[in-house]
């Protein structure tokens, strides 16, 4: 995981500024897709959000936060008009994906990731953030629009409800393989270590 001096992006909104951003970015969107491709155009659309709003950029703040918060609320007024959408066919999908050398790593990653998904959004994202992108609490908590003692409250809570639920084992099976799973998880880890 690289992490970038504060210098690198608390400075100016460039092209050079976003384009560094830009694999936290993939990651972050991916962890909150959980698809590849929504994620890399819901990374286009904030990018190019940011862009065109960058005159609105306070010089001397964060920018990672600032694209990270672009990238989260476009996520979700895409989710709220997703209802009008056709998802992809499940064939289709399965036909494109790429099979997974280690035999047991997608299956515990697909436990990890439907275990997630039982999490409240809230604690879900705050998690990601925190423990699979790497965010110090204090990022978290700027790109979520909370205290950060709200950050670690739920991550704390997301912590202990993840263990609780892979301890039960009792996850309900989706339609994601467990290869399509490892990739979910493993992009969300980089999401979210990203924007550490």
């Amino acid at each position: 995981m690289t992490i970038f001096a504060a210098n690198d992006f608390l400075e100016t909104c460039d092209q050079a500024a976003l384009a560094r951003l830009i694999p936290h970015l993939r990651a972050f969107a991916r962890a909150l897709c959980r698809d590849a491709t929504a994620a890399d155009d819901l990374t286009q659309e904030a990018l190019a959000s940011a862009w065109s709003a960058r005159d609105r950029f306070t010089p001397g703040t964060n920018l990672k936060a600032w694209v990270f918060r672009i990238l989260r609320n476009q996520f979700y007024s895409d989710k709220r008009r997703s209802w009008r959408m056709v998802q992809l066919d499940p064939t289709v999908a399965e036909e494109t994906m790429a099979d997974v050398c280690n035999p047991t790593a997608p299956f515990e990653l697909d436990d990890v990731r439907r275990a997630m998904g039982r999490l409240p959004e809230d604690q879900r994202e705050a998690l990601i953030l925190v423990a699979v992108a790497g965010l110090p609490y204090l990022e978290a908590a700027a790109i979520c629009d909370c205290a950060e003692g709200t950050i670690k409250s739920r991550v704390s809570r997301a912590r202990l409800r993840l263990a609780e639920i892979l301890d039960a084992g009792f996850m309900a099976y989706d339609d994601i393989r467990p290869g399509a799973a490892m990739a979910s998880l493993v992009a969300e880890g980089v999401r979210l270590g990203a924007a550490a």
